[in-house]
């Protein structure tokens, strides 16, 4: 069974309209639809925006789905210039940028007695990704590197400045981790994607609406294709 989150009803509407569901349940203010989608087993939520619903979207998923994946698919903005609005990023790996626990001798981003700074993404699942990129979406760049994740819309220059250079994150956004992290501590796979609808700086308000729905489309079609050769 595959589990795909994303954290907005935009985000996952596209998805559920090409399955063919077969059982539907709530929990947690959640509407989790079962089914097939490209031939695969598959299970589609809408978590909600923010790390915690995220986190809970991402136990029950494990729990009561039994999930053997974690996809998490969305938008986010941009730490780099090199990576514009509509590319996709793959996680290489990804972390709490809001986390400080620096007093106890952690490393900034890290979550106090976690084994780990970073979450790393299953590695087929990141060449899985990159194919279907090519295949599927070959007008866009895909990059594969770091997401960083807090309960922060960024949209200043100085604070986007702050978190790159800190972390060398290529992207920003407010879930990922909080999956990457429930998918670690339960050993499921995982991969966050990420279409780029701002570039995280002090148009990112500006942006965000124009380029939201172009995101959202090319995350679509990137889901497909990665779950039909997971």
């Amino acid at each position: 069974m595959i589990g795909i989150i994303g954290a907005m009803d935009e985000e996952v509407e596209q998805i559920i309209a090409a399955m063919d569901i077969e059982r539907e349940e709530a929990k947690a203010s959640m509407n989790f639809r079962a089914g097939k989608l490209n031939g695969k087993d598959v299970v589609v939520v809408r978590s909600g925006i923010g790390k915690c619903n995220a986190a809970a979207c991402t136990q029950i998923l494990v729990d009561d789905f039994k999930a053997d994946y974690i996809i998490n698919t969305g938008i986010a903005g941009s730490l780099r210039p090199e990576i514009d609005i509509a590319d996709i990023v793959i996680s290489d790996d990804v972390l709490h940028h809001d986390v400080d626990v620096t007093g106890f001798g952690y490393e900034l981003g890290q979550v106090p007695r976690m084994d780990t700074l970073a979450f790393k993404a299953d590695e087929r699942l990141v060449k899985l990704a990159k194919e279907a990129i090519v295949k599927v979406l070959p007008e866009i760049k895909g990059h594969v590197g770091r997401i960083v994740s807090g309960d922060q819309f960024i949209s200043d220059r100085d604070t986007k400045d702050r978190i790159e250079s800190t972390f060398k994150g290529y992207c920003t956004e407010m879930e990922g981790a909080s999956i990457a992290h429930v998918s670690h501590i339960n050993n499921v796979p995982f991969l966050i994607l990420r279409a780029i609808s701002d570039k995280a700086d002090d148009s990112a308000t500006m942006d965000y609406p124009e380029f939201e729905k172009q995101a959202i489309a090319n995350s679509v079609k990137l889901i497909k294709e990665l779950v039909a050769n997971i």
